[in-house]
């Protein structure tokens, strides 16, 4: 089978075609692949579940009656993760019908509370 002339020259164009759309697309077009489309999605998720549960929080510890001293003592808590384990137990930060506060909740919390009192 004998193909026409100037065939070569279009597959060859063609596959350039091809590569140059794909490098522009993924470099500048803002492609992205099903992995990192993935990731961004439960980034943005959790990002979402933060700014929609940490005002929760903040209202759950304007009802308590104690909150001035615990807000002390997670103040006088030098790391982070000592404020997480002081607020846990308040229950400020355990959102309705769950049983275990979310850590991030947690800790954005306790970081709001801390700025707002200082």
């Amino acid at each position: 089978m004998k193909l026409p002339q100037g065939t070569k020259l279009g597959v060859w164009g063609f596959v350039i075609g091809v590569v140059v759309t794909m490098i522009v697309g993924f470099n500048w077009g803002g492609w992205v692949t099903g992995g990192t489309a993935d990731k961004q999605a439960k980034q943005s998720a959790e990002t979402a579940v933060l700014a929609a549960l940490t005002p929760i929080c903040i209202a759950q510890s304007q009802r308590d009656g104690t909150k001035a001293k615990e807000i002390v003592v997670m103040m006088k808590a030098a790391d982070y993760w000592k404020r997480g384990d002081i607020l846990k137990p308040t229950g400020w930060a355990t959102m309705p019908g769950a049983s275990e506060p979310n850590a991030d909740v947690v800790k954005r919390c306790a970081e709001q509370l801390i700025a707002a009192s200082t």
